[in-house]
């Protein structure tokens, strides 16, 4: 096996079986409690997994803002990619993840650690109810252009129209995340273990939208997925080091400028 091969991922579930009342525990707690001490605990040991095994690095943190309704828009090769985002921000991040994991002891880390499900194979709306909740409470979402990971270890050719829908109807603040090397997480079964490195792009909001439709939801998907692309972009051209100079240089530049 070659380093630029991938460890294959198990087949993905694509409709769980169970029916939505069965579910309604998780979305009424993430709409009325806060995360509580299991996001931290989990936030610090997976932080010093990917710190000492990844060597994961971030750049522009400080673009996410500290307050307010925020959506984190990563790409989404790995199960870790969770962590990896919202391990740079101080602030709780609320996750939607896939219906599926919510199954044994591991329930309950998720829903302490303020992970909330959403339906695979089924148009969830209590899922995007619990997103808006939060958002409208000044919470931190993170949700994925692309849904489900790539299995491909390339980028997607289109966003899913979710993370438009959820951008127009809550008008929250949209921070780009480029999350790269992290489709070679999973080769650490080979001893192999990629450098992880997460980059925060410029903050942009869109109006609030009532009830946006299917193609005004797919346009503002491809759009905040462009901005992704072009820090991934960047991430792959430039490596690590390379952005986190052009990043230095332009905010001296910044800085010349309005002295």
């Amino acid at each position: 096996m070659t380093d630029d091969e991938l460890v294959s991922m198990k087949e993905q579930v694509y409709k769980d079986p169970r029916p939505e009342a069965y579910f309604e525990q998780y979305y009424e707690r993430s709409q009325t409690k806060q995360p509580n001490w299991v996001y931290e605990l989990v936030r610090v040991l997976t932080a010093i997994y990917g710190y000492v095994f990844f060597r994961m690095r971030c750049i522009s943190s400080d673009k996410v803002p500290l307050s307010g309704p925020v959506i984190l828009a990563p790409n989404h090769f790995s199960f870790m990619d969770h962590f990896f985002a919202g391990t740079f921000t101080r602030r709780k991040v609320r996750f939607m993840a896939k219906s599926q994991l919510f199954s044994g002891p591991l329930r309950h880390v998720y829903t302490h650690g303020g992970v909330f499900p959403v339906r695979r194979g089924f148009r969830d709306e209590k899922a995007f109810a619990t997103a808006n909740i939060i958002l409208r409470n000044g919470g931190v979402v993170c949700m994925y252009c692309e849904g489900g990971r790539s299995r491909t270890g390339q980028l997607a050719e289109q966003a899913k129209p979710g993370i438009g829908r959820l951008a127009l109807e809550s008008g929250a603040t949209i921070v780009p995340v480029a999350i790269h090397g992290s489709s070679k997480v999973r080769n650490w079964k080979r001893l192999q273990f990629p450098k992880v490195t997460v980059q925060y792009g410029e903050p942009f909001r869109y109006e609030q939208t009532d009830e946006p439709t299917r193609n005004q939801q797919q346009v503002v998907a491809d759009e905040i997925f462009t901005e992704i692309k072009v820090l991934y972009a960047g991430l792959d051209q430039h490596g690590r080091a390379g952005v986190a100079r052009r990043v230095r240089a332009e905010r001296r530049g910044s800085g010349a400028a309005t002295a």
